[in-house]
């Protein structure tokens, strides 16, 4: 389905009925990767799946895309829905995009699950790497999403899931250089959210990949003990719900049976 936004279309999909339920994906990523993961949950959920600015059939709006700007196209696909609560899974970037939303509009969230993310800002030497990573893909944005999309995965799971990683690719292949390059410069200023995440009220949790070679494990143990937020640990790294899909459909369902 397509919604105009800003002059734009923003695209995205509903399955099934019951408690709204938004799946954001992550950077490269488009709505998609969602497809194994909701094929379970339609029976008690409404899942609702978005392309993300400058992702999938998504339109840019500009240089920069905050996590905001993504926020605020979430929340008017939303509107467009009639929904006013629904429970927010984010995937890497698509859990910045969740915890703005929780930032900007509080009472629309029943339930976070942050996988693979983190509500703590890019470190100085991260802003660094992004601003080296916009430079590279300036020059070759093919090399540099496949370079990025392969180093997601834990070392040994690479040729596993090497099937999976050049479909990942393609997809990526096709997004525009203005995308790629807006959402770098939007996770690169993103702000601290972890006052955000502490205080939050609702159902809460982190999925966390012991080999994740983005986040570091025990970066996020920290986190989820600091802000009183449970931890699921999975084995593998970034990309759990492709890495530990099983142990993760589990963790995932039993997150959401609590709400």
């Amino acid at each position: 389905m397509i919604l105009l936004y800003k002059g734009i279309k923003i695209n995205y999909n509903t399955l099934g009925k019951g408690i709204p339920v938004v799946f954001l994906h992550g950077f490269l990523e488009n709505l998609n990767m969602w497809e194994k993961t909701t094929e379970s949950l339609t029976d008690s959920y409404q899942c609702i799946l978005i392309d993300l600015l400058g992702h999938g059939h998504s339109g840019n709006i500009g240089y920069i895309h905050t996590m905001e700007d993504m926020a605020k196209a979430v929340k008017t696909v939303l509107e467009n829905l009639s929904i006013s609560k629904a429970v927010f899974v984010g995937h890497s970037m698509g859990g910045y995009v969740s915890l703005a939303c929780v930032d900007l509009f509080p009472d629309l969230i029943l339930g976070i699950a942050l996988l693979n993310s983190t509500s703590f800002p890019d470190s100085e030497e991260r802003k660094y790497n992004r601003t080296r990573a916009i430079n590279i893909v300036k020059k070759n944005p093919n090399a540099y999403t496949s370079m990025a999309i392969a180093n997601l995965f834990a070392e040994e799971n690479q040729l596993q899931f090497a099937s999976e990683i050049h479909e990942i690719k393609n997809q990526a292949s096709k997004m525009s250089l203005q995308g790629i390059i807006s959402a770098l410069e939007g996770m690169k200023i993103r702000k601290d959210r972890t006052n955000i995440l502490a205080n939050f009220k609702g159902f809460k949790v982190i999925f966390a990949g012991i080999k994740d070679p983005i986040l570091p494990y025990k970066q996020s143990c920290a986190e989820a003990k600091q802000n009183n937020v449970d931890l699921v640990s999975l084995e593998g790294g970034h990309m759990s719900y492709l890495e530990n899909k099983e142990q993760y459909m589990i963790e995932l369902s039993r997150f959401l049976n609590s709400i």
